[in-house]
């Protein structure tokens, strides 16, 4: 039986996330080559005998930005939700009883003093300042002024990744029902932004932030996150995941 996955998918392009400006807080919508983007890849990626699967979902999780629910929105996922502000999912999307939840957890690092503008600028401002003996800056290592810490965003996402293992992943791993493949949910989703899904995957391997992620992720990018020997204590990066061959 496969372990369950977790997929991490990153917004569509916005005119900031172009641009390379730092985006946390600001709604900013994203850019019609961006909403052609998403909907490729949910052309491509989700379906019945694709990567991901709505029918084997058992939770998805989405940032409070409206760039992030506007992705999951054009994902065509008929999730179910009650959840106020959240769009309503498309009719005649794939069929899909996980419920979707808007989280703080997984909104992106507050950039602080740096919201809405570039790596160049801030490298600038921290050379005026005489911050870092002249080293470049390194979110990784130094976090945001006015913002958030490594260490901050370290504790959020330990906190989600414990729930998501033992609320939705555990269950289908350990418990009464574990062999019982073809109707097997347990996959989670998460739609949410550059930054924070880099750190998240970095503290699922059980890596520190300030190691620095060497992997990105584009926008409107999927990865996949799973676990090594099927066993909730070795949680894994899945590097190529296989499309689900359907047993009908």
């Amino acid at each position: 039986m496969p372990s369950p996955r977790i997929f991490i998918i990153r917004h569509g392009e916005t005119t900031w996330s172009l641009s390379g400006k730092h985006t946390s807080t600001t709604n900013i919508p994203l850019t019609p080559s961006g909403e052609k983007r998403v909907l490729a890849t949910g052309r491509a990626l989700v379906g019945n005998d694709r990567l991901i699967v709505p029918s084997k979902l058992s939770h998805i999780y989405v940032s409070p930005r409206l760039r992030a629910q506007r992705t999951l929105e054009l994902l065509n996922i008929a999730y179910k939700s009650n959840t106020p502000g959240l769009p309503p999912a498309k009719e005649g999307g794939l069929p899909c009883e996980a419920e979707v939840e808007i989280t703080e957890d997984i909104r992106e690092w507050d950039y602080g003093e740096y919201e809405g503008i570039t790596s160049l600028e801030i490298n600038r401002i921290r050379k005026e300042k005489g911050l870092n003996g002249g080293r470049k800056w390194d979110i990784w290592r130094d976090g945001c002024p006015g913002g958030e810490s490594p260490a901050d965003i370290t504790a959020r996402l330990d906190r989600l990744i414990n729930e998501i293992k033992e609320k939705w992943h555990r269950p289908v791993m350990e418990g009464e029902n574990k062999g019982e493949e073809s109707e097997q949910k347990g996959d989670v989703l998460i739609v949410a932004h550059g930054h924070i899904l880099r750190a998240f995957a970095q503290r699922w391997a059980g890596k520190e932030l300030h190691d620095g992620p060497t992997f990105l992720l584009e926008a409107g990018g999927v990865g996949t996150l799973s676990y090594e020997h099927h066993n909730i204590d070795e949680p894994a990066i899945l590097l190529g995941g296989a499309f689900v061959v359907g047993h009908d």
